[in-house]
């Protein structure tokens, strides 16, 4: 594969990660504080948003394992389709519709919308991979370049977003320190009492996402002129394609396959949690309201430069010993609640980038080697790969969103109140524990978990050459 495929290939999932950052980490409080729905009506937006795409990724995976050849390929044609319509959906689950008593369904629609069209998206991208190259070393690669751009592009979704829209969430009439005799009315003061502010906090919204509107087109135009998608590059002429029900019976019951996917269930359902509640907790709970967007970038540059980093980590070590970096977040998240430092606030920023860049990479590293361990235990079936991806997103998709749901509506049982200087100390200790405990003890259950994933460096060298004497 050359450099400019790679790249191309890259550039094409970033748009998905641009708008899927701006999501994770605005949509929450966007809800709460400009939209004006209660934290358990967000809480639904977002556990059914979540569980719709996780619904679709299977359903995707069917019609696509049944989708026929066509000039530009089997997946190009799905990921072309889809785009337009995932633009229109995106643009309006940022827009603040007039009305007041339907607005719940409003973001509901839209915001299900848009999961599960970019669903359609991810499915066929991320299996693209395997329509590559049969090389592992060249797959391994290519991945690395998908990372390191989604991470780009999750760095450029949060900054443009928080850039864009951080006037919308800093208060000029909420000081930073409270006066010491706080009293009640410290805690009812509106941070929004302008009423032209929700006009102009609507218009700042719908500007960034126009702007992310125009980073999903280019980015599609660029994967469709520079990539070339192959056919089935493993399967024999004689090879027959497994049925979908059957080969999903068959990847559940894959040992690699179900310990990789519990294992990293569990850890991206931890950084969704740190990524949907970091903006509050900077906002309510340490008094950073003023540097959250500053924090937010911070995390994704560290995330983006330490992709190659990782990259050439888990070829010398290996890929179940880079997992180790995944962990390195834990102790300073505890750090960042106990002690609510700014100076200790973008260190722990910057360490939490280097263990997110490391759960983005070492899933989609490692499936293909899961793809090739299942492909040489059926060597006559083929089709299998968006078998294993859907189903793959479907389960860290539903995880994520019954997380996120149990998040928001811990946040509605303590009390959280759109629109006020300062939150009850419920709240805040809420607000702590989303940040600091769920996702130490998700990650370290996740992390032993994935002692027991049996794929090692040396089998994976014995099942590329056992499948190469198959070829």
């Amino acid at each position: 594969l050359s450099i400019c495929s790679k790249l191309c290939y890259a550039i094409g999932g970033a748009p998905n990660q641009v708008a899927g950052s701006a999501a994770a980490f605005f949509l929450q409080i966007y809800l709460l504080d400009i939209a004006h729905i209660t934290p358990f009506h967000a809480s639904l937006v977002l556990f059914i948003g979540k569980a719709s795409g996780a619904v679709t990724d299977p359903v995707a995976g069917f019609f696509i394992s049944k989708s026929r050849w066509t000039k530009i390929g089997r997946l190009m044609p799905w990921m072309l389709a889809c785009t337009p319509f995932t633009v229109v959906s995106y643009f309006f689950m940022w827009y603040l519709p007039p009305f007041v008593s339907g607005r719940v369904a409003w973001y509901l629609i839209f915001y299900c919308l848009f999961q599960a069209l970019t669903t359609l998206f991810q499915v066929p991208y991320s299996a693209l991979t395997m329509f590559l190259s049969t090389d592992q070393k060249e797959r391994d690669s290519a991945t690395a370049y998908r990372m390191t751009m989604e991470v780009l592009g999750t760095l450029i979704g949060a900054a443009l977003q928080g850039q864009i829209v951080a006037s919308a969430h800093v208060s000029h009439h909420c000081t930073v320190n409270p006066p010491v005799n706080t009293t009640d009315s410290w805690h009812d003061t509106p941070s929004l009492p302008d009423p032209s502010d929700p006009l102009s906090h609507q218009v700042i919204y719908m500007i960034a996402a126009g702007v992310i509107g125009g980073v999903y087109l280019l980015g599609i135009v660029i994967l469709f002129l520079g990539v070339k998608e192959k056919d089935d590059p493993y399967a024999l002429n004689s090879d027959r394609a497994i049925p979908f029900c059957k080969g999903l019976g068959l990847t559940m019951k894959h040992g690699p396959y179900v310990k990789l996917t519990a294992s990293f269930l569990l850890i991206s359902t931890a950084v969704q949690l740190e990524q949907s509640n970091f903006v509050l907790f900077c906002t309510h709970a340490a008094d950073l309201r003023n540097h959250f967007q500053y924090l937010v970038v911070t995390i994704l540059v560290s995330a983006a430069v330490s992709i190659p980093f990782w990259q050439k980590f888990l070829q010398r070590f290996g890929k179940k010993c880079a997992a180790c970096g995944i962990s390195w977040m834990i102790p300073f998240a505890v750090m960042l609640v106990t002690i609510p430092n700014l100076i200790l606030a973008y260190f722990v920023a910057f360490v939490s980038g280097l263990s997110i860049a490391a759960s983005l990479l070492l899933p989609w590293s490692m499936l293909p080697d899961v793809v090739d361990n299942f492909r040489l235990q059926n060597p006559h079936g083929k089709g299998q790969e968006t078998i294993f991806y859907s189903s793959y997103v479907f389960f860290t998709k539903m995880s994520a969103g019954i997380g996120l749901g149990i998040s928001a509506a811990g946040l509605e049982f303590t009390g959280y109140k759109p629109g006020i200087c300062r939150q009850s100390n419920d709240v805040i200790l809420t607000l702590k524990i989303l940040i600091g405990a769920v996702p130490a003890i998700l990650i370290l259950v996740g992390l032993f978990i994935l002692l027991f994933y049996p794929i090692t460096e040396e089998s994976r060298k014995q099942t590329k050459l056992a499948l190469e004497v198959l070829r």
